[in-house]
């Protein structure tokens, strides 16, 4: 499933050529031209990202930010300023509303594009499951779901590359260690347990081989 990105911005320069780049990087695009429109947008389509503009007509961008948080289902989408306003005091007020990064304009598109890629690497793919691995937390429907710090480092690890097969003794290496002896059925285990969690659907079994992430 493509991450869903929704741009809002007064500035038709701005939707049409950030827009284009984002498509053309392979993200499903939505954009709107004023706050009160970009939380329509929101509602209607879940977006995984929302970029967002400061100065806006009708609703700025901080007044449309701690709307979404207030919306149930968009409480936990990963919202970001692109703004000309980037000044210490307006980032801090951005974050104090609800932001999770602030990007100052004006932005080289490459570094753009790159910026995006990372925050999107704390998101899983499916919209119904978000892994934000800076805070170490990981949500579900929109719910928090605690976990233990294994369960959330081998989840962490299998979601960072959906589709690829990780093989028993990476995961041993990179989630426990090569200086820790564990259990054969230790990572089995912990599998086990993340399912019953997070359902059957998320992690599936390459047998004798491995286990990888699916959307």
């Amino acid at each position: 499933m493509k991450h869903r990105i929704l741009l809002v911005d007064d500035e038709p320069d701005i939707l049409e050529f950030v827009g284009y780049n984002l498509l053309k990087a392979g993200y499903e695009v939505f954009t709107a031209r004023d706050g009160a429109e970009g939380l329509r947008m929101a509602v209607e389509h879940r977006p995984h990202l929302i970029l967002l503009d400061r100065m806006m007509p009708v609703m700025d961008g901080v007044e449309t930010c701690r709307r979404i948080r207030e919306q149930e289902g968009l409480s936990q989408v990963m919202v970001v300023f692109l703004s000309a306003l980037g000044e210490e005091e307006q980032q801090i007020e951005g974050f104090d509303a609800g932001a999770d990064d602030y990007i100052p304009k004006p932005i080289r598109m490459k570094v753009l594009m790159s910026r995006v890629a990372a925050i999107l690497k704390r998101v899983a793919a499916d919209g119904s499951l978000r892994i934000d691995r800076e805070r170490h937390l990981v949500y579900l429907d929109g719910r928090p779901l605690p976990l233990p710090r294994k369960e959330f480092a081998l989840l962490a690890l299998l979601s960072s590359e959906p589709g690829r097969l990780f093989s028993r003794e990476e995961i041993y290496a990179r989630v426990w260690g090569t200086e820790v002896v564990v259990g054969d059925r230790t990572i089995d285990v912990h599998v086990r347990k993340l399912r019953q969690k997070l359902g059957d659907h998320y992690i599936s079994t390459v047998k004798g081989l491995g286990y990888k992430f699916q959307n």
